[in-house]
């Protein structure tokens, strides 16, 4: 087997390649790219729009509906057929219109690479397309370019990547033309490798192309994300389960009607069909669908309005289940901008306030004396001076302050802002005239300056001697690297012999901010005597002033601790999952409140990787940081915390987090901060990049979860009446008290906006101090389901019978005590002697009692165990408009003789106006005695010592 490209010298690269330093020719490129193909990302065949379409409206519950149409279609109900086949297209436009997001993160991801490409060709440079880019091409490399293919370096002159998109690491990666000979470090970490989808912070140099399109790492993720499938949230998955059993026993009751009234009872076939055709329609919830899409639409815009817009409606209920926030740390949890917030100067430390690259902040202590002014300013001076990153002021096209370049160095000159140093006069007064760039065997990169004339200040102490012909190098990198290199120390604004007690000061200081998880630079000086021949490393960096330590971090967002504070008492687990160094994140989790234990457990990828599936779900349990994450072992996880029943949201902001957003049950990005990869990836994108949206977005899931569960019992309650009648019809010769048409103008018509409202009640206020549902948990619970079907939707059905049976009473076709001698041959002959008005009359009192029942239904609904005076009657406007619709929509129904041609006596609308309070004084009274045994039950074990479980 080859070894590794990473692993070899240069010139061993080019032998393995079969390329040259001049790289290959425009003939040996043409018959490459025949072989290895275009350097482009391969898009997975997708399904016809057509077939997908297909999916929606051919599934268990669709094929219930299609035949109820046939059957109704047959037996010469044509617009009864056509309304049923309606209601399934719109259930399949609706869900049609949210699949689109696999193919929106492959486009985004060809954004990325950029079109064109410098690369040699038979020692000639020539920009060619980036798809004909073909394994042993030569690539040539300066700032600002983008990286079009996975590439071996073979020479470098200062040159750093920026990786962030690929590892999540926001600190620019140097790169180097040795080979790599270290164990356990993944290719992304090979300093010898630059790859697509990146681009150069600063530098210059040359890469032989080893990898193009699919198989690159960029394509590597490009195809994790297009494989990785999305499933449905815990409440479709309920919904299913419980439409579906609804649908089996709609099927079994209506097959078992079907063959008791035809051969039982006698029925022609045609009638038994459509009393069967009633219980599928009456069974299955047809209006449920788009009141749960309408309900979640309305949950999004008020989302939305908190600066979360959520690209899917079914994830809107899955955010209330979240268990698990698996989160990126560099620009997710911090700024992902490097703020200076520590300084070691002139003896003394000090803090630097403000956040990112905005320029405002303070010196802490301020410094008073002079002296100690001075040497801020020498040391303030050197780092803008010695530096090669650009500040870029807000604009119209970007609302905030930004940096090009390395993000360290673009700390260094907002500090320097921060004290009122102004960059352009520094620069005009200390005239670069040339670098020594930083290297990674000595750590550090040296300017040289030449001040303009007149322009000694005093800011560096320059001999009167030297003031003729004065070259000052500037010297940053590595703390203890630079330290070694100096003999003299700036103090009170004085050049002092640096001894070793000043050796010892800076050494503590460096430690401590390390501990700390900061990144520490150096800076020095030294006027460099009149020069001959060419700079050196020798030359120039040696004998040099200490001028002081800044330190500096990527800071927490301001909001982060809050929100940790706000999911932990939710009962959320954070994890984090990161690119960077383990310590690093370590400190971080630890500063805003992520970790418990004192000493949890630090992960890598290697160690990962070493993992069978078992032991990671194992090591899920435990509170762990996951260190130097790859895309792949992002994955792994997301699934491991899936197997083990949690509920996962991801959150992220670079092209390595695309599969895990993808992976999770809810992906969230934030808006600003993310790429275009991770914005089309997830779920969910926070508009304002502020992390305390996500507590608010499941906040609001958890409102609308419970919201749903309130409607959706509103709507089974009604399902009851609605199918008792033919039932009945069908095994006992009963007359129909209902039909389907009337039944669809309850599910669909008067019951849609109360159900709507419901949705919008507001959440409880102890919606966050209360765990999530787990994966795999009934989301109705068996005591919902009882409390729907058994409790208020047979107070529906006895009510609506008792105005069913008291037409007949009134009309004196049967009595009071022949109806409670429950003798039903007798009562079932009488009524069908009774005359011919009655019984249409008694359908629609029948339809007329669900109605009104479902009013007081509405009320109950809004709570399954306050009372209303708990939840405040005027609470939910909403809910009042809707209920008056419904009633007026009724009205309307019965005065203008829509559904019957019979119209109802003043008796009947008393009777039927005392159905609303009927029910919901009913439930009020369970209410009550269900906060009155949970209330001595609590008194009970307080008094005995114990906790309920």
């Amino acid at each position: 087997m080859a070894p590794p490209i990473y692993s070899l010298r240069v010139q061993e690269v080019y032998k393995a390649l079969d390329s040259s330093p001049d790289g290959i020719s425009s003939e040996e490129a043409k018959g490459r790219l025949s072989l290895y193909g275009r350097n482009l990302l391969v898009e997975r065949p997708r399904p016809s729009g057509l077939r997908r379409f297909s999916t929606h409206i051919l599934h268990p519950t669709a094929f219930l509906l299609w035949g109820a149409g046939l059957i109704a279609l047959f037996a010469g109900e044509q617009g009864l057929a056509l309304i049923i086949w309606a209601i399934i297209l719109i259930n399949a436009a609706f869900s049609f219109w949210q699949e689109h997001r696999a193919e929106e993160a492959l486009e985004a991801l060809k954004r990325l690479l950029p079109d064109y490409t410098r690369v040699l060709r038979a020692g000639e440079e020539t920009m060619v397309p980036v798809s004909e880019i073909v394994p042993g091409d030569v690539l040539v490399l300066a700032e600002g370019d983008h990286i079009p293919a996975d590439a071996r370096v073979v020479d470098s002159y200062g040159l750093r990547t920026n990786n962030a998109n690929l590892t999540g690491e926001a600190v620019p990666a140097r790169k180097y033309a040795d080979a790599s000979l270290r164990d356990g470090v993944v290719e992304l970490e090979r300093p010898n490798l630059v790859f697509a989808g990146t681009s150069v912070v600063s530098g210059t140099g040359r890469a032989v192309v080893y990898a193009t399109g699919m198989i690159t790492q960029f394509g590597r993720i490009a195809h994790l994300t297009q494989t990785v499938s999305e499933g449905p949230g815990p409440l479709q998955v309920g919904m299913r389960r419980v439409i579906r059993r609804l649908s089996w026993v709609a099927v079994g009751v209506g097959a078992l009607v079907f063959f008791v009234g035809w051969t039982a009872i006698g029925f022609k076939a045609l009638d038994a069909f459509l009393l069967a055709l009633g219980v599928l329609v009456a069974a299955v919830p047809e209006g449920l669908p788009a009141t749960m899409t309408i309900t979640l639409a309305m949950a999004a815009q008020r989302l939305a309005r908190r600066g979360v817009l959520v690209k899917a409606l079914s994830k809107i209920e899955t955010l209330g289940s979240i268990s698990v926030i698996c989160t990126d740390k560099s620009g997710t949890l911090t700024q992902n901008q490097m703020t200076v917030r520590e300084i070691w100067v002139g003896g003394q430390r000090l803090q630097v306030s403000g956040v990112g690259y905005d320029p405002h902040g303070n010196f802490l202590p301020t410094p008073t004396s002079s002296a100690l002014e001075s040497d801020l300013r020498a040391l303030l001076t050197g780092a803008t001076l010695c530096n090669n990153a650009r500040l870029t002021p807000p604009s119209d096209e970007n609302p905030r302050w930004s940096a090009l370049g390395d993000q360290t160095e673009a700390a260094l000159k907002v500090a320097a802002l921060k004290f009122g140093l102004v960059e352009d006069q520094i620069e005009n007064k200390y005239p670069r005239i040339h670098e020594l760039p930083f290297d990674a065997g000595r750590k550090r990169m040296s300017t040289i300056h030449r001040p303009a004339r007149g322009a000694v200040d005093g800011t560096f102490l320059i001999l009167e001697s030297e003031v003729l012909h004065p070259e000052i190098a500037l010297v940053k990198g590595a703390p203890r690297e630079v330290l070694q290199l100096c003999t003299q120390i700036m103090i009170g604004g004085e050049v002092r012999p640096l001894e070793e007690m000043h050796r010892a000061q800076v050494l503590t200081a460096i430690d401590e901010y390390a501990r700390n998880a900061l990144r520490v630079l150096a800076l020095a000086y030294r006027v460099l005597p009149p020069r001959s021949g060419s700079y050196t490393v020798q030359k120039v960096e040696g004998d040099l002033i200490f001028l002081g330590v800044m330190a500096m971090m990527d800071p927490p967002r301001p909001e982060v601790s809050q929100a940790v504070i706000a999911c932990r008492q939710a009962g959320i687990r954070m994890v984090m999952i990161t690119g960077d160094y383990g310590l690093t994140a370590e400190s971080m989790a630890r500063r805003i409140g992520m970790l418990e234990s004192m000493n949890p457990r630090i992960v890598t990828g290697a160690e990962l990787e070493a993992m069978n599936d078992l032991q990671l779900r194992a090591l899920t349990r435990e509170e762990a940081i996951y260190a130097r994450m790859a895309p792949e072992h992002k994955l792994r996880l997301v699934d491991a915390f899936q197997q083990n029943g949690e509920v996962v949201t991801v959150t992220g902001d670079g092209v390595n987090d695309a599969p895990a957003l993808r992976k999770a049950d809810v992906g969230v990005v934030m808006g600003l901060a993310g790429t275009d990869v991770a914005k089309e990836a997830a779920d969910v994108i926070i508009t304002n990049d502020n992390f305390y949206s996500i507590v608010a977005a499941v906040e609001e899931g958890r409102a609308i979860y419970d919201n749903l569960r309130k409607f959706i019992t509103y709507i089974f309650s009604s399902n009851v009446p609605e199918l008792l009648p033919f039932v009945l019809a069908g095994l006992l010769d009963f007359p129909p008290a209902l039909s389907v048409l009337q039944i669809l103008a309850i599910d669909l018509g008067t019951d849609l906006l109360p159900a709507l409202a419901l949705g919008t009640e507001k959440p409880e206020p102890d919606v966050l101090q209360h765990p999530p549902l787990r994966r795999g948990a009934p989301v109705f619970a068996r005591h919902l389901l009882r409390r729907a079907f058994l409790w208020l939707g047979m107070i529906e059905a006895a009510l609506s019978f008792a105005g069913f049976f008291a037409v007949y009473i009134v009309a004196g076709a049967i009595t009071l005590e022949q109806l409670f001698s429950f003798d039903i041959l007798e009562i079932l002959k009488e009524m069908g002697n009774a005359p011919s008005w009655v019984h249409p009359l008694a359908v629609m009192v029948y339809f007329s009692g669900v109605l009104m029942a479902q009013v007081g239904n509405a009320f109950a609904c809004r709570s399954e165990s306050h009372r209303g005076r708990y939840l405040g009657w005027l609470s939910n406007p909403f809910l009042w408009v809707g209920v008056a619709i419904e009633v007026i929509l009724f009205l309307v129904i019965v005065l203008f003789n829509v559904l019957s041609q019979h119209s109802l006596g003043i008796l009947f609308w008393i009777g039927l106006a005392l159905f609303a309070p009927i029910l919901y004084g009913l439930d009020w009274l369970r209410k009550l005695w269900l906060q009155k045994r949970t209330s001595n039950r609590l008194s009970n074990a307080k008094a005995m010592g114990g906790h309920l479980t």
